[in-house]
């Protein structure tokens, strides 16, 4: 399949500039993780949550101090966690991270907190959370090309506590789940030599991704795609014959082409 000359004009320009930071040519390249908050409905008027950091580790040693990585906020500042229960959701952060194991997530909370009681507000003290933040075992294996999904399931009714002088503490209770939500294709375009491009097609001409095919290994990895059935069309600079594979997608799965062996 002949990719037009407009289009791989394109693209050429596109995947140019995305070099300086991308790992374009390896199969080991990085994932990408989105923190969602959600939340269990409970009987207050409002519980309000002062997020300022989200951090993930990815230590094989729980209690490591290294190994931290802040996720940049999509906004720091107050969330009222009921308008996130019944399968509603709102998206914290999302980053790319080099593949490998996650072992920790850490939430880090600001000084305004409060829960609203009957149209009453009390500030909620977090003196541990305040100080270095929740830890929250997650131990999830992100791999090369899929992206993640992880939601901080926070229980409301359970998190506040009520003290003996009328006040309310925060003691959070968090549940966290994970779960891929795209998949991702990858190969070898032999000779490497013929410095091919590799585009996934669906809908016979609409170019969902693309990669340059390592000049020494021939290794190519397109990642971020959804589950469905794509047209791999590689085309190659020089005097070699261009190539169209089909293939299927999987949520969560790195599709395997093998080796493609290019023409004269």
């Amino acid at each position: 399949m002949k990719i037009s000359f407009k289009l791989f004009i394109a693209i050429v320009s596109f995947v140019s500039i995305c070099t300086v930071a991308c790992k374009k040519n390896s199969t080991t390249g990085p994932s990408r993780m989105t923190v969602s908050l959600t939340d269990d409905p409970s009987a207050y008027d409002a519980v309000n949550i002062d997020i300022q950091d989200i951090q993930v580790n990815s230590s094989a040693d729980s209690g490591a101090q290294s190994g931290w990585t802040s996720l940049p906020l999509k906004r720091k500042g107050v969330y009222d966690l009921l308008d996130f229960k019944n399968g509603i959701d709102t998206v914290l952060a999302s980053q790319e991270l080099p593949a490998g194991t996650v072992s920790q997530i850490r939430l880090v909370l600001g000084s305004n907190n409060s829960v609203v009681i009957n149209g009453a507000t009390f500030p909620l003290t977090t003196p541990s959370a305040q100080q270095s933040g929740l830890k929250l075992n997650i131990h999830a294996t992100l791999v090369a090309g899929i992206e993640y999904k992880i939601w901080l399931d926070f229980d409301a009714g359970r998190s506040i506590v009520q003290t003996g002088n009328g006040s309310y503490s925060l003691k959070p209770v968090i549940r966290t789940y994970t779960t891929a939500t795209s998949g991702a294709i990858k190969g070898m375009v032999m000779p490497a030599g013929s410095h091919s491009i590799v585009y996934a097609i669906q809908n016979v001409s609409d170019t969902i991704g693309s990669a340059i095919a390592d000049s020494t290994s021939g290794n190519f990895l397109i990642g971020g795609l959804q589950a469905g059935n794509y047209n791999v069309a590689i085309h190659a600079n020089n005097s070699y014959r261009d190539s169209t594979i089909s293939t299927n997608v999987a949520t969560g799965v790195v599709t395997n082409l093998g080796s493609v062996q290019l023409h004269q």
